[in-house]
């Protein structure tokens, strides 16, 4: 991808999605999924963390950018020993049997959520 740059302009941004969006009707998929892109341009400055934003969006346009794998293991059951160790920390990625997941909080335990890398959808596309 071409073109991007780091000085983009949220406001701007924010000013065609509302163009976009007011041009197509109430309840309708693509308002809805426009109303989305919207709402996280919005979500970082509301935390406060809109030089994060940055930082991930020059990375993800970076041909160089690699994620960041906290672990691989062979199986699930290693995996769950893991998780259930102490030693597992929210948001991280895993691989289980070269599948990607990703370590969340749910209420009162910590999870493994799907969360195909990059290598299994370049794969999936192919």
């Amino acid at each position: 991808m071409t073109g991007h740059t780091l000085d983009f302009d949220i406001e701007g941004a924010l000013g065609i999605l509302k163009s976009v969006i007011e041009k197509h009707a109430e309840g309708s998929k693509e308002r809805a999924a426009l109303e989305l892109a919207q709402i996280a341009l919005i979500y970082p400055r509301h935390l406060r963390q809109e030089d994060d934003f940055r930082r991930y969006y020059e990375e993800f346009f970076d041909p160089s950018f690699k994620v960041s794998i906290a672990h691989e293991f062979a199986t699930r059951k290693d995996a769950d020993q893991w998780l259930t160790s102490g030693k597992a920390g929210e948001a991280q990625l895993v691989t289980i049997a070269g599948r990607g997941f990703q370590v969340a909080r749910l209420p009162g335990r910590l999870s493994f959520i799907d969360r195909p890398l990059p290598d299994e959808l370049e794969s999936e596309s192919d």
